[in-house]
């Protein structure tokens, strides 16, 4: 499987196989809605501190 962007991995046994973001146990599936609700990257960095301002523009 290509991989359209480097901090976006797809692996079979983690999270049943769901876009991950840096191998991560959070998928795009769990950042997406904190975004669609209006919360600020700087919100989400202070509640998910593992996750990257680059996670971002990936998702």
């Amino acid at each position: 499987m290509a991989s359209l962007n480097p901090r976006i991995t797809v692996e079979a046994g983690k999270m049943g196989g769901k876009p991950c973001i840096r191998g991560l146990r959070f998928t795009v599936y769990d950042l997406a809605p904190y975004l669609a609700s209006g919360m600020t990257e700087n919100e989400i960095l202070a509640d998910f501190p593992y996750l990257e301002i680059e996670d971002f523009q990936a998702v």
